[in-house]
Parts: C-alpha cells; sequence; structure tokens
C-alpha cells in the first residue's frame, strides 16, 4: 500500500484520468472528492462489498427458483 501525506485542496492522481482531491479535513475524518471517468465506478468499501454479495447471490439462481415467474402476471 502505498502511503501519501496531503493537506486540504491538494490532490493524488491515479493513473492519467482520475484525481483524488482532500476536500476537507474534520478531526478524525477526511473529506475526499474524486474525478474519474464515467465508466469508471466509484464506491465507498462497504458499498462495493454489498453489490459484490448480492451479485454472487444472483448468479447463484437455480431453474427452480425462477419456475413460476410470469404464472400469475395480470392476477
Amino acid at each position: 500500500m502505498l502511503v501519501l501525506s496531503r493537506h486540504r485542496d491538494e490532490s493524488i492522481m491515479i493513473g492519467d484520468d482520475i484525481v483524488v482531491t482532500i476536500v476537507d479535513i474534520r478531526g478524525d475524518k477526511v473529506r475526499l472528492g474524486i474525478d474519474a471517468p464515467s465508466t469508471i465506478p466509484v464506491h465507498r468499501q462497504e458499498v462495493f462489498e454489498a453489490i459484490q454479495r448480492e451479485n454472487r447471490k444472483a448468479s447463484q439462481v437455480q431453474p427452480a427458483d425462477t419456475r413460476d415467474l410470469g404464472n400469475n402476471a395480470g392476477k
């Protein structure tokens, strides 16, 4: 892990097109601004992990789980 020190309003470049800027520092909290292309998803780690869990869960659907889908359409 690379550890860098930055002050408020200073930035870090990741590759050619991602800029992470220190927006604010209050006590033990740091606010970051992230400027990245719209093709690159940016999530907090806990949100990313929840998305990954849901994706794994959805990929494990068994044929029997979908057997009755559509049978009650219009009811």
